[in-house]
């Protein structure tokens, strides 16, 4: 059964691009305990955009944007198999073009 998140609120749901690189730019390869989790996401989903006091706020980003996350914020959930993360849209850094 499909599973799917609706965000509430100012948050959105970005899935992250995972880099296939399996060596270091020294030529060492790198097993997945010892890579830093990627800041290049896809934005999946939004949210309502309304913010605590009922105001709706138009967001910045829309769905199929990458953006660029904070490397420490967000929830992570997994849907159907595949990690994503639910963050505030404060919490992403700018739009990859």
């Amino acid at each position: 059964m499909a599973t799917t998140i609706t965000p509430l609120g100012q948050r959105v749901l970005v899935k992250r691009i995972e880099d296939d690189t399996q060596q270091s730019e020294g030529g060492i390869f790198l097993p997945d305990t010892a890579k830093e989790k990627p800041q290049d996401a896809e934005v999946i989903a939004l949210g309502n955009g309304k913010n605590d006091e009922g105001e709706v706020i138009e967001f910045t980003v829309k769905v199929g944007d990458k953006v660029l996350i904070s490397k420490y914020g967000g929830t992570e959930v997994k849907i159907d198999g595949d990690e994503c993360l639910l963050l505030n849209e404060s919490d992403i850094l700018g739009i990859i073009s």
